[in-house]
């Protein structure tokens, strides 16, 4: 599979598990970083020391303090970002173990239908009849919203968009993904086909950090931008909200510090009449989550689903999915305590650390 950052080799997965004294575990999932091994020894020392004999219970404070000795005072490292976002994941989920509530109840929120797009590793650079085919089969599993990966060449892109388009017609909604491979020029040239295609938004067509391209490509035509999963806390989201020119948030709950600070940035979205569409990481436990994360604020968005053909942390992770889609094209939360799933120990020893980059 070949989309913008490269060419798919293996899958990565950095799962954190937290226990208490009084026997409460809880999962979580941070984002591998493309350097697992880095990512997960991160967590085993430096935030283990940071935050051991702490009430598990008073999850902001847990995040406070590795964000005061670790994130505030040595820059907004990506890894630190990573590693807090896994332990956060697991602290809430143990809390919602402690009280027997699913995940969705204790932040505030009911099980409800969340609409979804297929989205994961998949309708990426490929012959436009074979995304065609691709794209119809997902459609027929119940899929009203698809995102095919840009970011190859204006030309090509834009013929795959095409075809796509007019293969699904206009009731399907179209998304695409450049994974920050356009260049502002690239963007000048697709965005009239894209205005014309009624693509539904352009996503991270540059790295984040390039702030003012995001601005002048917002200038460029109608298809509005999206960008966040590599936006790391609510203070980089609070430039990305000023700079006015992404108009789809897109938190990953793995990156960006966890479920604390996911809903701080969805309640700054919400006072500007902005959706968060949170980017889907690659197990069990982070789908999971960013639904029940998603059935909580007012103002959600998509689910992306993972419809990545071999995905064994979705599909073997913990003995069952990590969400089912029904006939509208939308997901719903695990029933249980806490998000609804736990990992299987045996599946872990049968999948240790495989160093280096998934993505070459």
């Amino acid at each position: 599979m070949r989309l913008g950052i490269g060419r798919s080799v293996k899958r990565d997965a950095v799962l954190v598990r937290v226990e208490t004294d009084q026997g409460h575990v809880g999962w979580g999932e941070g984002h591998h970083g493309r350097c697992p091994g880095a990512i997960a020894r991160l967590v085993d020392t430096t935030l283990r020391e940071l935050v051991l004999g702490m009430d598990a219970l008073d999850v902001a404070g847990v995040w406070h303090k590795v964000y005061r000795m670790q994130l505030a005072s040595h820059g907004m490292g990506a890894a630190a970002a990573l590693a807090l976002s896994g332990l956060d994941l697991a602290l809430w989920d143990l809390r919602s173990q402690a009280t027997g509530w699913p995940l969705y109840r204790l932040l505030g929120g009911s099980a409800k239908p969340v609409k979804a797009y297929a989205g994961g590793i998949a309708l990426g650079w490929q012959d436009p009849a074979d995304l065609v085919e691709e794209a119809r089969a997902l459609v027929r599993q119940g899929y009203r919203a698809l995102k095919l990966r840009v970011g190859d060449t204006p030309r090509r892109d834009i013929a795959r968009v095409r075809a796509v388009r007019e293969a699904l017609g206009e009731e399907i909604e179209l998304l695409v993904d450049a994974n920050t491979g356009y260049t502002l020029e690239d963007v000048r040239r697709v965005m009239p086909a894209y205005d014309e295609l009624d693509v539904g938004w352009l996503e991270e067509p540059f790295p984040a950090c390039d702030r003012h391209a995001y601005q002048a490509a917002a200038q460029l035509g109608r298809t509005p931008l999206a960008a966040g999963e590599n936006h790391y806390t609510r203070y980089e989201f609070d430039t990305l909200l000023q700079d006015g020119a992404v108009r789809y948030a897109q938190p990953d709950l793995s990156k960006t510090g966890g479920i604390t600070e996911a809903m701080r940035i969805a309640a700054m979205c919400s006072a500007r009449k902005m959706t968060v569409n949170p980017h889907t990481s690659a197990t069990a436990i982070n789908m999971a989550t960013s639904i029940h994360y998603l059935c909580a604020v007012d103002n959600p968005g998509y689910f992306e689903g993972d419809v990545t053909g071999l995905n064994p942390f979705r599909d073997h992770l913990a003995g069952k999915q990590p969400y089912a889609l029904d006939a509208q094209g939308c997901v719903a939360p695990l029933d249980g305590p806490g998000i609804g799933l736990s990992p299987d120990p045996h599946f872990l020893a049968e999948h240790p650390l495989i160093e280096g980059p998934c993505y070459v």
